[in-house]
């Protein structure tokens, strides 16, 4: 490693993907092309396109209701797609809003029905989980953002609903076990916890679609993707190519439940060093902290480019905190090795003794 790689996204990918991907450039299993030439319909990719679903339903232990795509648009297409095929004009979705990607699906889903905002962290600063909420038994479904990579919450209780559960799980997916199949749709930009960006995960049930009486374009109806088998128009192929590699190193690491392990253990060393250090301080509710991004800040704030700037020197990057927020965070995603984490708390206490 170069690197001690904190980035919220892309992020860091496990070393034997690269190296693998790196040679796939060359020369693709022995074709004399490299993965970016190969056609997209043709056996050499038809067996990538296999694995990379089949491993995603192995590791989510789907049931067979479901389908797995690999789509373009990143998960902000999938804000608008959601309610384009599953919120009638004059129907209500409810949404649970605990930052600023759930606020942007929010705000496409209104353009296709009503939106009933279920519960909200806003008001303070979307520094918890909300915990009082009523779902209407009537609501085409309910919307929830699992982890939260700009203000550092996760959601460490799935909520119990008898409407269809959707949701974004973009920056926590395959981090720890759950019952994937309480849920009804699930998507996932790719470019945190499995693989490269360019694609997106869609795990959705056959039997949610089809139910609202729009017309919907053809390249966004989820029923034509599944139909073609996510190749209704050319697939990001290098891009599925490294979530496959990702998925197989993910199962031969023992799976969510080996990253479950590993994940607690970075958080609980970097939360302890911020709960303890008198220059840092942590910004989310305790029980609602995130395992995969760890919001914090100075109460010197004079002192947040110069930590940025040691850091640097150390080989540390990625922890400057989003835009929105300021202050710092260091994404702790599958890939990211506890030797990393262990270097920022070494980086922290020498920063301190100095300056608190």
């Amino acid at each position: 490693m170069k690197v001690h790689n904190f980035n919220a996204g892309p992020s860091i990918l496990p070393n034997e993907v690269l190296y693998k991907a790196s040679k796939a450039l060359i020369d693709f299993e022995g074709s004399g092309m490299s993965i970016l030439e190969i056609g997209h319909r043709t056996p050499l990719f038809q067996a990538v396109l296999d694995e990379a679903r089949e491993l995603v339903k192995e590791l989510m232990q789907l049931d067979d209701d479901f389908e797995v795509l690999y789509l373009h648009g990143g998960a902000s297409t999938q804000f608008m797609q959601i309610p384009m095929n599953l919120l009638e004009n004059d129907s209500t979705a409810s949404y649970i809003d605990t930052g600023v990607w759930s606020n942007k699906a929010i705000k496409e889903a209104k353009l296709y029905g009503f939106v009933d905002i279920a519960a909200s962290s806003k008001d303070s600063s979307y520094n918890h989980i909300p915990k009082q909420f009523n779902i209407s038994p009537k609501s085409s479904y309910l919307h929830i953002t699992t982890n939260n990579t700009i203000y550092g919450t996760q959601w460490h209780k799935i909520p119990e609903t008898t409407v269809p559960l959707i949701a974004d799980m973009s920056s926590d997916i395959l981090s720890r076990p759950m019952d994937f199949n309480k849920f009804s749709l699930i998507y996932a930009g790719a470019q945190k916890n499995m693989g490269a960006a360019g694609t997106t995960l869609v795990a959705v049930r056959k039997s949610i679609l089809g139910k609202v009486s729009r017309k919907i374009p053809t390249i966004l109806d989820y029923r034509n993707h599944i139909e073609n088998g996510s190749m209704l128009n050319t697939p990001p192929v290098f891009a599925i190519y490294i979530s496959m590699l990702t998925l197989r190193w993910l199962k031969d690491q023992g799976g969510a439940v080996a990253m479950e392990k590993q994940n607690e253990k970075k958080a609980a060393l970097l939360y302890n060093e911020i709960d303890q250090n008198p220059l840092f301080r942590g910004t989310v509710q305790k029980e609602d902290r995130s395992r995969m991004n760890v919001s914090f800040i100075m109460d010197k704030p004079e002192l947040e480019e110069e930590f940025l700037k040691f850091c640097k020197k150390e080989d540390i990057v990625g922890i400057k905190g989003h835009r929105l927020v300021g202050g710092f965070r260091a994404s702790l995603y599958n890939a990211l090795p506890y030797e990393s984490v262990e270097v920022l708390v070494e980086a922290m206490k020498y920063f301190s003794l100095k300056k608190a």
